[in-house]
């Protein structure tokens, strides 16, 4: 049996680095001693990591920090907005977006592009991928520190590979490899994840909602995607394949899904059926009619409250979520949604009578996924600092 090595001076110093960077990320405007009280380092150790952090742009050094009582008040730290950035980059089924985001968290620029990326074979599409991401970076004279990829499909969560993606006609794609070949993004970091999970995670660290940290959050597009966050953590299920919510089958008379199955959410209360079934060209003029009071637009947004109400019922009891987000076109009719879907989950949750479902409608809309994405890269910097103030001593 192989025995644990001892660890580094390098080894220790990562690990220090980010501890520091972490302290300074969850309490903005913390002094050295703050750091070193809440990190357990010594306040020389803190000081000389903190030191190294700002020349490498990661934190800056403010105004005098807070303090009760006598003696020297300290300079409180904040992550630096000048630093690397996290580039979030969303494919769509009918755009491609991106996002740069900087170290606290605020966007630096945001664009999305309409293009019709549906039975585009993989190789086309991330040409134009790869094109949204160069103007991405040109766009602003910023360091790219990592990037969140966002796709309408199933990830692998050990390997990073797109198994499939119904409504792109995709397969086995190395999103990853696909994009770096591609790019000029050298050794960053790329992360593929489903796009539901990271617009879920979006939700949670940019949408405002103090107190949400267990929730299903519903990306109801073209695609019909879920998030599921319970106790703060993202649940991906055990090959990160969960929050299919989309392909739960609820009538089974339906018509075809692109899955392959028939009366799929998807295919009963995704984005199409409901523009089709509203006689509405786009969801705009869907909200429209919906303001107006259209009997077309009202009996389409019925139908949809009770199949998203039959397949979220299934999830709220098998998995006592108190929260319910309703993200991408839902979010934008969730007005003529809310109290629909609250009595469709009243009749079918065997615990509403104890504890009623809250439903939220998400404040990111269509953005969450790629705000999400951007988030996490920004995240991944965050907890592994030392690449970047390693290349800056270096330099």
């Amino acid at each position: 049996m192989t025995q644990p090595r001892p660890a580094g001076q390098h080894t220790v110093r990562r690990h220090n680095s980010a501890l520091v960077l972490g302290a300074i990320a969850d309490s903005p405007g913390i002094s050295r001693a703050g750091v070193a009280a809440q990190t357990g380092l010594t306040k020389a150790t803190v000081s000389s990591l903190v030191d190294r952090a700002i020349a490498a742009d990661l934190v800056v050094d403010g105004e005098p920090a807070r303090r009760d009582g006598p003696g020297r008040r300290g300079t409180s730290l904040s992550l630096s907005p000048d630093g690397p950035h996290g580039l979030g980059v969303e494919i769509g089924v009918d755009y491609i977006a991106t996002c740069l985001v900087d170290l606290t968290g605020s966007v630096s620029s945001q664009r999305i592009r309409p293009v019709d990326n549906r039975s585009q074979p993989a190789n086309r599409v991330l040409v134009k991928v790869a094109r949204a991401i160069r103007t991405a970076v040109a766009e602003l004279p910023v360091r790219v520190g990592g990037v969140g990829v966002a796709v309408p499909g199933l990830v692998e969560s050990s390997t990073g590979f797109l198994r499939t993606a119904p409504n792109l006609g995709w397969r086995d794609v190395d999103v990853q490899a696909e994009l770096r070949d591609r790019t000029d993004l050298g050794d960053t970091v790329i992360m593929v994840g489903n796009e539901a999970n990271f617009a879920a995670l979006g939700e949670m660290w940019g949408g405002g909602h103090e107190d949400l940290r267990d929730f299903v959050h519903v990306s109801g597009e073209i695609g019909i995607g879920a998030g599921i966050v319970m106790d703060g953590v993202l649940f991906e299920g055990v090959r990160g394949f969960g929050g299919e919510i989309g392909h739960l089958p609820v009538d089974s008379k339906g018509p075809q899904c692109s899955c392959g199955a028939r009366g799929c959410l998807e295919a009963m209360a995704g984005q199409d059926t409901i523009l089709q079934q509203a006689g509405a060209p786009d969801v705009d003029t869907l909200v429209l009619r919906l303001q107006d009071n259209d009997r077309k637009a009202i009996t389409a947004t019925r139908s949809v409250a009770r199949w998203l109400g039959t397949a979220l019922s299934n999830v709220v009891n098998l998995l006592d979520v108190p929260t319910i987000v309703l993200g991408g076109t839902y979010a934008r009719i969730e007005p003529w949604l809310h109290e629909l879907l609250l009595e469709e989950l009243n009749v079918r949750v065997v615990s509403a009578a104890w504890s009623e479902v809250r439903i939220l409608r998400s404040t990111l809309g269509t953005e969450a996924a790629v705000r999400g994405a951007a988030a996490s890269a920004v995240r991944a910097i965050v907890a592994d600092p030392d690449p970047f103030i390693t290349a800056t001593v270096a330099g």
